[in-house]
């Protein structure tokens, strides 16, 4: 048999040189990070902590939303344009009391307004009345085909107050404190981004514009909408309230059957 025991010392020794060249070159790594003969605990490094997402996405989720959540409140679906019939149904004033929500704005001759939303005009064409000639209503939506519908009533009405406007879902597309008042009549809670949008309006405003949120009200059951297509008053002011908006809350209004209306102010 062969005799294994050089081997072994040999192994021996060079795993013994081995293990103290790994202690050396570790203690000199560590030197200068505590006092002399003193072992300095790691110290573990923390990442860079994350903003909070402002948006959650679940899969469990209302069939009336897109399974995007904002500050608790899931996001409804866009009534598109196929709807048209719904916005101009005969029985609409009876139920929502148009002509008295805008009288409820105090609008006067010459504002400028901006109609959040606007869809085929229904509310556009009120609000152009109230302003008069010198005034302007900037109707915005983001799909092409209401504002298509919206031009050529204006034309047939021969309406020249009213300007469409194609916005964005992130974005009205409105000059910087350009608009003295913002309408958003049942469509608030359907934007995709109500964080971005709401910013971007909040922008569009003059110092001590108004914008105002008509939603109706989660707050009573005997509403007949779904449920996703209502708002508390609460939760308006909970979203609109974020101080980089720049807004305060001036007032709700309780004058029509199911909505609130829900006005808050630019501060200067």
């Amino acid at each position: 048999m062969r005799d294994f025991s050089v081997v072994g010392r040999a192994t021996l020794f060079g795993v013994a040189v081995f293990g103290v060249a790994i202690f050396v070159a570790f203690g000199m790594a560590n030197a200068g990070d505590g006092p002399a003969g003193a072992s300095a605990p790691s110290q573990p490094k923390t990442a860079k902590e994350r903003p909070p997402q402002r948006y959650q996405f679940r899969q469990q989720h209302s069939p009336e939303g897109i399974g995007k959540f904002y500050l608790g409140r899931e996001i409804a679906h866009v009534m598109g344009y196929q709807g048209i019939a719904w916005l101009e149904r005969p029985e609409r004033e009876s139920e929502e009391h148009l002509e008295q929500l805008v009288d409820s704005l105090k609008l006067t001759p010459g504002l400028a307004v901006a109609d959040i939303g606007a869809g085929s005009g229904v509310i556009s064409l009120k609000l152009a009345k109230k302003i008069g000639p010198t005034g302007t209503v900037l109707a915005v939506d983001i799909q092409e085909e209401m504002l298509s519908v919206l031009a050529k009533r204006l034309k047939q009405l021969n309406v020249t107050n009213v300007k469409p406007v194609h916005g964005t879902v992130k974005s009205p597309n409105l000059q910087p404190a350009s608009v003295d008042l913002a309408l958003m009549v049942d469509v608030y809670h359907e934007f995709n981004y109500p964080y971005e949008m709401l910013r971007e309006i909040a922008k569009a405003l003059k110092p001590g514009g108004r914008v105002v949120f008509v939603e109706y009200r989660k707050e009573d059951p005997s509403v007949p909408i779904k449920l996703l297509h209502k708002m508390t008053e609460a939760q308006v002011k909970r979203e609109a309230g974020q101080p980089e908006f720049n807004l305060r809350w001036v007032e709700t209004i309780e004058i029509l059957p199911w909505q609130h209306v829900i006005v808050f102010e630019r501060r200067p």
